[in-house]
């Protein structure tokens, strides 16, 4: 077994936030005990609701967010064992990152050819010479014409701006490239030109990749294997060819999967109970409890542990697993998931 580029062990992130009692702290339970291992070449598809916790994931995976406890490895090493600016020197050259809004993202006063030869120089990689060779290399790579070099970011189209924030997360030649929801702002004409983009540059820089989107069609065309969170916790880990077929265990995945439609495996949308309960102060038990059509009083007394399916690359956290893949249309419950 080869060393994961990245690894999480029983990772916890605690925010604290103003509650209504002054006397009283309060959290939000962002991400609890996550675990999670992504291996060279591999593209690790994150999904879920707005509030799962899938951008703290993300932050925690580039070093912007330390973990309230448990461990990080960055190739095989404890990043929390490191000092503050070692750290980011570490993670900052070998783990790259692009954001959900290119137009945020993107210091809207530097040129493209700046932008990309930023992290050069922060870095100090090459000569002055080197690095402005770079910047055209990038520039090619992400298929920017060479007359964009000087063009500002506000005159330059979203998907442009987009390749953009790819190439720049791609200067330093990163060992892993996280994406958050990195085609949510873009028109939909767009965004399979990134999506075929970002595959073609996986494949041919053999990049490991961490994708996090809320469209879990999207996420397993993308992935090798899917991740569902739900409200802070990972409840389930399959192939992406188990969640393709339908054949997911965990009530909320397939919920997932029937609210996004397509005309090839038409869905019965499963409807959902009930708004999604507080991180500040989330349910006992299992986290979907609340909005879950099969849950019982059991369900309420512990968190379940990952049971594995017939595959045992799949894993899930359910004491009551959907396990027909025919079984996606519900009629008994009310409420249709945002």
């Amino acid at each position: 077994m080869t060393t994961p580029v990245m690894e999480l062990r029983d990772v916890h992130v605690r925010l604290p936030v103003r509650a209504g009692n002054p006397l009283r702290r309060a959290a939000v339970h962002a991400l609890t005990g996550a675990d999670l291992a992504v291996g060279r070449g591999e593209t690790v598809g994150i999904v879920g609701e707005s509030g799962c916790g899938k951008s703290t994931l993300a932050k925690v995976l580039v070093g912007l967010t330390r973990p309230t406890s448990g461990t990080v490895l960055f190739e095989g090493d404890d990043t929390g064992a490191l000092r503050r600016r070692e750290r980011a020197a570490r993670l900052g050259a070998s783990v790259g990152m692009v954001f959900q809004d290119p137009a945020t993202a993107l210091n809207r006063r530097l040129p493209v050819r700046a932008i990309l030869r930023d992290p050069l120089d922060v870095h100090r990689r090459g000569t002055p010479a080197e690095r402005d060779e770079r910047v055209r290399e990038l520039m090619s790579l992400v298929g920017l014409a060479s007359q964009l070099a000087a063009a500002l970011p506000g005159q330059l189209s979203g998907g442009q701006r987009q390749r953009v924030a790819i190439a720049r997360a791609l200067a330093l030649e990163p060992a892993l490239l996280v994406a958050d929801e990195p085609t949510s702002a873009l028109d939909v004409s767009v965004r399979a030109q990134i999506l075929n983009l970002m595959l073609d540059l996986k494949d041919r820089l053999g990049l490991s990749m961490v994708f996090v989107s809320h469209d879990i069609q999207t996420v397993r065309r993308m992935s090798d294997r899917v991740i569902t969170m739900y409200l802070g916790r990972i409840v389930e880990e399959a192939p992406a060819a188990v969640v393709a077929r339908g054949d997911t265990r965990h009530p909320y995945t397939r919920a997932l999967l029937s609210a996004t439609p397509s005309l090839l495996d038409p869905m019965e949308p499963i409807r959902l109970d009930g708004p999604v309960p507080s991180a500040v102060h989330p349910p006992s038990g299992c986290p979907f409890r609340t909005r879950c059509w099969r849950a019982t009083p059991e369900c309420a007394e512990a968190v379940p542990g990952f049971t594995p399916a017939d595959d045992e690359r799949h894993l899930y956290r359910c004491l009551h697993p959907v396990t027909d893949p025919s079984h996606l249309a519900l009629s008994s419950v009310s409420q249709e998931i945002p």
